[in-house]
């Protein structure tokens, strides 16, 4: 990850960043940079993180990161970004939540005709970011992307709220909304199918899972001396490595 300002400025005050600047000058490319650089980071005690004391497998680190997390009330700790390749190779990536992580991988779902849906199934490849910025921790995971089998997908279809459930049957994600009134209506109309039928399942919401081949830890330090971690699947075994910052 990326970080600014070797510095630790203070925090620019309310209404001195660069919209403030911008009515006094043609161009606020440099007010936006100077603002950008006097943001402090990692200013705040951070975990530390003990390479030498980590379980063989990345699995079982992850989610002891991720109770961390929980336990230091990080918001949607399970929130994570889905990156993927479009069909001219361009990158694309959302904010998702993790479904279930073991050793078979890290789960989630999606609607099969969403940009992602489609991406994934011309390319099953995918990287997943998660950011715990309290905690200074990141967690980058790469893999292939297996589809579930349908019973898994039904199971979580009907996990999801009744909303969420509604929403999904429309199979409209990412289309041009140009009537929202036309939107509530299909969701009255979903939600009323959902009560008639509540076993009801959308066809095409898929479970999938990135089964890792890279799993990489990154804990930051104030200092800027970073500590990270690399499992890297080697067959049926997990090789690890630090790497520089």
């Amino acid at each position: 990850m990326s970080t600014v300002n070797d510095d630790s400025p203070t925090t620019p005050a309310p209404g001195s960043g660069p919209a403030a600047d911008r009515s006094h000058s043609g161009s606020d490319s440099g007010s936006v940079r100077d603002w950008l650089r006097g943001i402090e980071v990692f200013a705040r005690p951070l975990p530390g993180f003990a390479t030498d004391r980590v379980p063989a497998e990345p699995t079982e680190l992850f989610l002891d990161w991720l109770a961390g997390a929980v336990e230091a009330g990080v918001p949607d700790p399970h929130a994570m970004t889905l990156s993927t390749v479009d069909e001219s190779g361009d990158p694309d990536a959302r904010v998702l939540i993790l479904k279930d992580v073991g050793p078979e991988g890290f789960r989630f779902a999606a609607h099969a005709a969403s940009p992602k849906g489609v991406q994934l199934a011309a390319t099953p490849r995918a990287a997943l970011t998660f950011y715990w910025a309290e905690l200074g921790r990141q967690v980058r995971v790469r893999g292939a992307v297996r589809t579930e089998p349908a019973e898994r997908s039904a199971a979580d279809f009907l996990a999801r709220g009744a909303t969420a459930r509604a929403e999904a049957l429309l199979g409209r994600q990412s289309r041009y909304l140009t009537d929202p009134a036309a939107r509530d209506r299909a969701l009255r109309d979903g939600l009323a199918r959902i009560e008639a039928e509540p076993g009801l399942v959308g066809p095409a919401w898929t479970l999938r899972t990135v089964v890792p081949d890279v799993v990489e830890f990154w804990q930051a330090d104030a200092a800027r001396a970073h500590t990270r971690l690399r499992y890297e699947r080697e067959g049926a075994a997990w090789q690890r490595h630090r790497l520089w910052p």
